[in-house]
């Protein structure tokens, strides 16, 4: 091979690797957690992860803010100008509620939600959810294509202090304080005189 086939094969090569669309290894939510619904695992703030992305297309990606009004939700991520590894932080939210997020494709227009199936125009889930794919830490993987192929490998972040199902809090057992021990213990040792007085 001459030095200029080699300095082409290194251009094509170096093309591909820069390429929007070129395939890397990026973490994917499990299959099996499709639809699964992203909700708050404590009080602590939420804090997102940019994972990577081997998608075609330009996506952008929103926490969803239910408030009625358009295009008021919160910019976090784009497949194109986030490095991975980009953070942003959530804020906090009550215990058990659902964050719903946004995947906009750009080259399409089209629009995909986290969570239920019935939010999306084809009517398929969009979105997994892997709870704990790190310690405390829940992985979303997004597909932008309508109709499939469902690959979820379109967008990927992170969620600390995320789960997908309700957090239980423990019901405190009521401790009978030492004062309270006493009275029942009176009132114990009184029914036990009363029964020999009335036994005698």
């Amino acid at each position: 091979m001459t030095f200029f086939s080699r300095l082409i094969a290194g251009g094509v090569a170096l093309t591909a690797l820069l390429a929007p669309g070129a395939a890397f290894a990026i973490p994917i939510a499990s299959p099996g957690t499709e639809g699964l619904a992203v909700l708050a695992a404590n009080a602590g703030a939420i804090v997102a992860t940019y994972q990577g992305s081997s998608a075609n297309y330009a996506n952008d990606l929103y926490l969803f803010t239910d408030d009625g009004i358009d295009n008021n939700d919160v910019f976090m991520f784009s497949n194109r100008s986030t490095p991975p590894g980009g953070i942003f932080n959530l804020g906090r939210f009550v215990v058990g509620s659902e964050l719903m997020f946004r995947l906009h494709v750009n080259t399409t227009g089209r629009d995909f939600y986290s969570g239920s199936a019935s939010r999306n125009p084809d009517r398929r889930p969009h979105a997994r959810v892997q709870q704990d794919w790190m310690p405390g830490s829940a992985l979303v993987s997004f597909e932008d294509l309508r109709g499939g192929p469902y690959q979820f490998n379109d967008l990927s972040f992170s969620l600390s202090n995320a789960t997908t199902t309700v957090p239980t809090i423990p019901v405190p057992v009521p401790v009978p304080e030492p004062a309270s021990l006493g009275l029942i213990g009176i009132g114990v040792a009184g029914l036990l005189i009363a029964r020999r007085r009335h036994a005698g």
